[in-house]
C-alpha cells in the first residue's frame, strides 16, 4: 500500500527503540522506501546496522558523515519525504521540536520538512505527565504534528503507567491513514456497526447472532483510511 513513498523513520534514544526496528520491518514489507535516522543517544539501544540490513539503505547518524554525496543531506531528505514519524520521541527530543532546536542529523532533517509529521513520546509516566512534557507537545500540535498517544503497561523503569510506545503495528496503521488511500472522505463522519447484537427476552434470555464483525472492521478501516472520521460501534 505504500509503494512509491518515502517513510523518514526517526529513532531516538529509549529503550523503546527496539520496537522502532519492527516499525522498519512492517513499512518495507508494504513496499515503502525507509530513510532512517538514529540520534547519537539511539544507537546505545539499537545499532545502525540493525536498520540497515531491514532497509537496505544507510542509517543516518552524523550530520557532517562525508560518506554522503555532495548534496546538502538533510535537505534532499526533507524534499523527497512523504512522511515523518519519530518513534520512540524522547522528552528531550519532543522539546528541541517543539522549540526549533536543529543540532542533529535528525533535527535539522524534520525542520525541513513540508510533509506530514507524526511523533510517539515513549517514556516515564512522569516524564510524560510533566507539565513541561505536556506543553512541549501541545506546542507541536499546534505547530502541524499529529501526537500518537503512549500507551499504559509496565515499564523498563519497574513502573506501571503511561509512557509505552505503541505496538509497531498500531503505528502503521497511522502511517497508513496519511498514505495509503486518496482522502477522498475527508472532512465525513462515519459510522460502523459491527459484530453480533444482544435483545433481551428477561432478565435472563436474549436473541442473539452469530456475527464475527470482520465486514464492518474492514469497513471500518478503509474509511478511515481514506481519511473518514470514523466512530465503530463493536457488538459483545
Amino acid at each position: 500500500m505504500l509503494k512509491g513513498k518515502t517513510v523518514l523513520l526517526g529513532v531516538t534514544g529509549g529503550i523503546a527503540a527496539y520496537k522502532a526496528a519492527a516499525l522498519a520491518s512492517l513499512l518495507v514489507k508494504q513496499h515503502a522506501a525507509v530513510e532512517v535516522i538514529m540520534t547519537q543517544n539511539a544507537t546505545q539501544f539499537v545499532t545502525p546496522l540493525t536498520f540497515e540490513q531491514l532497509t537496505g539503505r544507510r542509517a543516518m547518524v552524523d550530520t557532517f558523515d562525508r560518506n554522503f554525496s555532495h548534496q546538502v543531506e538533510h535537505i534532499s531528505l526533507a524534499q523527497r519525504t512523504d512522511l515523518v514519524i519519530i518513534a520512540p520521541a524522547t522528552a528531550n527530543v519532543c522539546a528541541k521540536l517543539a522549540h526549533g532546536l536543529a543540532d542533529d542529523m535528525l533535527t535539522t532533517t524534520v525542520l525541513a520538512c513540508r510533509c506530514p509529521k507524526l511523533i510517539a513520546p515513549a517514556m516515564n509516566t512522569n516524564m510524560y505527565e510533566n507539565p513541561v512534557t505536556q506543553d512541549n507537545l501541545a506546542l507541536l500540535e499546534k505547530y502541524g504534528w499529529e501526537v500518537i498517544s503512549p500507551a499504559s503497561g509496565r515499564l523498563a523503569c519497574g513502573s506501571v503507567g503511561r509512557g509505552k510506545l505503541p505496538e509497531p503495528v498500531d503505528l502503521l496503521q497511522h502511517i497508513l491513514r496519511h498514505l495509503a488511500l486518496p482522502h477522498d472522505l475527508a472532512g465525513k463522519r462515519v459510522l460502523v456497526s459491527a459484530g453480533p447484537t444482544q435483545e433481551a427476552i428477561d432478565p435472563v434470555r436474549y436473541l442473539t447472532n452469530h456475527s464475527t464483525g470482520k465486514m464492518g472492521y474492514a469497513l471500518a478501516r478503509m474509511a478511515m483510511l481514506r481519511g473518514a472520521d470514523v466512530t465503530l460501534v463493536s457488538g459483545p
